[in-house]
């Protein structure tokens, strides 16, 4: 083994320990007791030991959400928000629990420019996670804060291994990082990447951690970690204060988004999430004709592309030119006849030729959870409070900055748009499946592909199969190595251009899902990232 190293550190331990000696995460796991499915097998470990310790799916979502926070932090956190698609089986019902965090008072069109790569402390909204979680908690679940949070202090203070994926982000925001107080938690040194297989532990963040476990999610927004929030933004000319975080981001309760599917109903998350687009693109696929639904052809390669491209055409929350896109309500979005409408143009066209994290959670009881949270980009604004060690999130960028009428345009207190889309599907009056990705405009995409392949594929070959997503302007990106030859050559025949990633892309989402089958629940994480699914031992 090699030798060991320590760098003293003001706020990171580092340890170079070498490779990683315990093999890749379990992809697919199956358990009668429930199982967890998430983006880091360690924040998996956090909602079992949840589960095994007799806690239900709400106890498991709410402790692998924090633990992701640690050990994912390039894509959630302490300083973003979080969305809950959730079912009660002993209240019978299913929820939306809206997470969105909120504009700051002081955010304004003539304070700030509308710019893609907005970055830093100017590019904050008033973090939700913290009230979201807690909210769940208190509501559905049976344990108290400081159990859900024990093993993520474990693992802000006892750390856990640099992935290849991870030491990939880390090199790619090195930069951004650099420009502030960030540095001092993400780079070795403060300018360096932590090499694959070395130990990250965030002293800072643990203590952070524990001192919500002892005062409360209050602490956050009315407290001490308030106060140097506050402090830490009049220093860098940010645009959070005292007063915006008294105005606790509670979320709030709304009723899911409903359709028929594969013989079930699927439920998902309404406005301002993106759950409209995902039921139009199973509405349209239902109505297409069998010879239409095989993605792995390249006559359905061609047919999901126009079903994706025209859903994300007729979205209502995001602004095109209506002159040639005419919008439709969102009411006829989720209408049959209108995807029978949809589905009868696309016919006759081929004939004529974002970061972000989810977890999803079962337990033995039917309980369901679907979760998906953010910082926004990647490494999110790229600045974090010296006292505190999470980052903050760079969503001032989701607003409208120009169209004064348009739904998500920038104002004090206003909610940012979002494109996650945790869906809940259900046989009967149980939940059968969880479902949910990260990956901002490839989020529906690729949890509609999934949903797709389940009616032909087993549960781990449908989340592994190869992927393709197509924008708004017509690109179609393909894991290009992974499927047949003749699809890009068809999709480009009918005016797509072909955009080539990787196989097993990071670009092509991180589908997190967990299903009930017969007297057993079964989990599969997505081989993109870094996850995976496991249950309770017993």
């Amino acid at each position: 083994m090699a030798d060991k190293t320590r760098t003293a550190h003001a706020h990171v331990d580092f340890e170079d320990i070498g490779p990683d000696t315990h093999g890749q995460p379990r992809r697919v796991a199956a358990s009668k007791s429930g199982v967890v499915a998430t983006a880091h097998h360690l924040a998996t470990e956090a909602g079992v030991e949840m589960l095994e310790a007799g806690g239900n799916a709400f106890d498991a979502a709410v402790a692998a959400a924090f633990a992701l926070g640690v050990c994912e932090p390039a894509a959630s956190g302490l300083g973003g928000q979080t969305m809950m698609l959730l079912h009660h089986a002993g209240m019978r019902k299913t929820i939306a629990l809206d997470g969105s965090s909120r504009a700051p008072n002081r955010a304004t069109t003539d304070v700030l420019s509308n710019s893609r790569l907005l970055r830093g402390y100017k590019g904050t909204t008033v973090p939700s996670t913290p009230a979201t979680l807690d909210y769940a908690l208190k509501r559905y679940g049976t344990f108290d804060l400081a159990r859900v949070l024990k093993p993520a202090i474990r693992l802000a203070r006892e750390g856990y291994r640099i992935s290849e994926l991870q030491r990939t982000l880390i090199r790619r925001m090195r930069k951004q990082l650099q420009k502030g107080p960030a540095a001092e938690f993400f780079l070795r040194e403060g300018s360096k990447s932590y090499p694959v297989g070395s130990i990250f532990r965030q002293p800072v963040l643990a203590k952070t951690l524990r001192r919500l476990a002892r005062h409360g999610v209050e602490d956050f927004y009315i407290g001490r970690i308030a106060k140097l929030i506050h402090e830490d933004m009049v220093r860098n000319d940010g645009l959070i204060r005292d007063d915006d975080l008294a105005q606790i981001p509670h979320p709030i309760e709304r009723r899911p988004l409903t359709c028929r599917f594969m013989g079930g109903r699927a439920f998902t998350f309404p406005p301002p999430a993106a759950g409209q687009t995902l039921i139009e693109m199973l509405n349209v696929y239902q109505e297409l004709p069998p010879r239409y639904q095989n993605p792995d052809t390249p006559r359905g390669a061609v047919a999901i592309a126009e079903v994706m491209r025209r859903a994300f055409l007729d979205r209502q929350d995001r602004p095109f030119d209506p002159h040639f896109f005419p919008q439709v309500s969102a009411e006829m979005m989720r209408k049959p006849e209108y995807a029978k409408l949809v589905a009868r143009q696309i016919r006759r066209r081929i004939k004529s030729r974002g970061e972000t994290t989810h977890l999803s959670v079962m337990d033995k009881d039917n309980n369901a959870v679907a979760l998906t949270q953010s910082i926004e980009s990647v490494y999110g604004s790229c600045v974090a409070t010296p006292e505190l060690g999470f980052l903050y999130n760079n969503y001032l960028n989701a607003f409208e900055y120009q169209d004064i009428s348009h739904p998500y345009y920038l104002r004090p207190n206003a909610v940012p748009w979002a494109s996650v889309a945790p869906t809940i599907i259900f046989r009967g009056s149980k939940p059968w499946l969880a479902i949910g990705s990260p990956g901002s405009e490839r989020i529906t995409s690729s949890i509609f592909q999934v949903l797709l392949r389940l009616q032909n594929y087993s549960p781990f070959a449908a989340v592994d199969a190869p992927r393709l997503h197509c924008s708004l302007e017509g690109k179609v990106s393909l894991e290009i190595a992974r499927i047949r030859s003749d699809i890009p050559e068809a999709l480009s025949q009918f005016g797509y251009e072909i955009d080539e990633r990787d196989p097993y892309s990071f670009y092509m989402g991180c589908v997190q899902l967990v299903m009930r089958e017969r007297d057993r629940y079964i989990g599969v994480a997505d081989p993109r990232r870094d996850g995976s699914a496991s249950g309770p031992r017993r």
